[in-house]
């Protein structure tokens, strides 16, 4: 392994506050929250609010990205990227009451950063163990920082893997699974999946993944759904599998396709794959093979991943109408027509359903009303969204190229 450390690794100078490690039950760690699933607390957020209303604070930032907001303890980290050719790297903290920020941290790019122009260098969304910061970029550099933003290690992953590249860009989001970091690098040339020991930075294991452009994002399967640890699921255009995060082993395979862009969800034991619309599946115990439960074509989402909240699955489709159907026969329950177009993925607190279309449209929808309501639709113009919000504690962070705001009661 050859690791690129801190001579790419431009420090600003910035107050660097020490706090303590106690991660707080409303954490909000990696892409759709700590678990992956989208669902927050109880604790219902503002379900509308305007540029004057029910905005705690607002933070400009200094560069794009299409990456969500993650929240640990009492602070905010939002990853952005800059310059003509978005090759400056920025991890940025504020603190969660008041949007002051804390530190920023910056870094030159060692990889590629050609992409689509709608993208982002920092389309990833950051992940933390609750100690740790981890920002992956589309140049395949990885950064780990503590929580008071000091370097812990750096990786430039082109250069074990030069050939690992996508023209319009990466945007699988890292997972964090016991003390590994699970990374897909997926493209259409050196396509792989790696292992990372979090403390170190040193690859655990690397594996061959399919040769296909992929920017679905991991998940994990909790060892109390049944097993002896935590999995990885790691979905691509051939299907999902469970890898075992220390040894990259396959603990087992679903062969049967899955989609490249919206991510599955994990709920109550079930997996509910983005795969021929939606297909629920039951993972096999020790003796048995994948049984599938059910499989319905038109709940297949656009952009955004699907989401499970009590019994009922929500997905939003190209069309922009959010769909929601029965967990135990996939059968569509009811449907409510939201203007879009929307790229981020929607999110659920206090029985609430929260999404942002592209133009800063962000929609409440309250899910314990029988048909589903649309509480509100609450304007955020002149900015481009495509990030999923973040939730915690009773508030809602969002951010856009330019700005990251908190939704939140003054």
């Amino acid at each position: 392994m050859r690791s690129c450390l801190a001579l790419w690794a431009l420090l600003l100078i910035a107050p660097v506050l020490s706090i303590s490690t106690l991660v707080h039950a409303g954490d909000w760690r990696q892409f759709r929250g700590t678990e992956s699933n989208g669902l927050g607390d109880d604790v219902l957020p503002p379900t509308q609010w305007s540029q004057t209303e029910n905005i705690a604070w607002k933070a400009d930032l200094p560069g794009r990205g299409l990456s969500s907001p993650i929240v640990v303890g009492d602070r905010v980290f939002v990853s952005c990227s800059s310059g003509f050719r978005q090759d400056r790297l920025h991890v940025i903290c504020f603190a969660a009451g008041d949007g002051s920020k804390l530190w920023e941290r910056q870094f030159k790019a060692t990889g590629r950063t050609a992409l689509h122009p709608k993208s982002s260098v920092a389309s990833s969304t950051p992940a933390s163990d609750g100690q740790r910061i981890f920002a992956l970029y589309s140049s395949n550099d990885l950064v780990c920082l503590d929580l008071d933003g000091n370097l812990q290690w750096f990786r430039g992953l082109t250069y074990d893997h030069p050939n690992a590249s996508n023209s319009l860009g990466m945007a699988s989001s890292p997972v964090v699974v016991g003390s590994t970091l699970v990374c897909q690098i997926e493209n259409d040339s050196e396509s792989l999946a790696t292992g990372i020991d979090v403390a170190t930075g040193e690859s655990r294991w690397t594996s061959n993944r399919p040769k296909r452009a992929n920017w679905s994002s991991a998940l994990v399967w909790p060892k109390r759904f049944g097993g002896s640890e935590d999995l990885a699921l790691l979905q691509s255009s051939d299907g999902i599998a469970a890898v075992r995060p220390m040894t990259g082993e396959v603990a087992w395979n679903y062969a049967d396709g899955a989609s490249t862009i919206p991510s599955s969800v994990v709920a109550d034991g079930i997996l509910y794959a983005v795969s021929h619309g939606i297909t629920a599946l039951k993972p096999p115990s020790d003796s048995a093979s994948i049984e599938q439960l059910w499989r319905a074509g038109k709940l297949g989402p656009g952009t955004g991943s699907p989401l499970v909240y009590k019994d009922k699955l929500y997905s939003i489709n190209n069309a922009g109408v959010l769909l929601a159907a029965d967990l135990k026969s996939g059968d569509i329950k009811w449907q409510l027509r939201l203007p879009g177009p929307f790229s981020g993925s929607p999110i659920v607190a206090g029985g609430h359903l929260y999404v942002f279309n592209e133009t800063g449209g962000g929609h409440c929808v309250n899910l314990n009303a029988d048909r589903g309501e649309l509480v509100a639709t609450s304007e955020l113009p002149g900015e481009v969204f495509l990030c999923t919000p973040a939730v915690a504690n009773g508030a809602v962070y969002i951010r856009s190229d330019q700005k990251l705001w908190k939704i939140a009661a003054k």
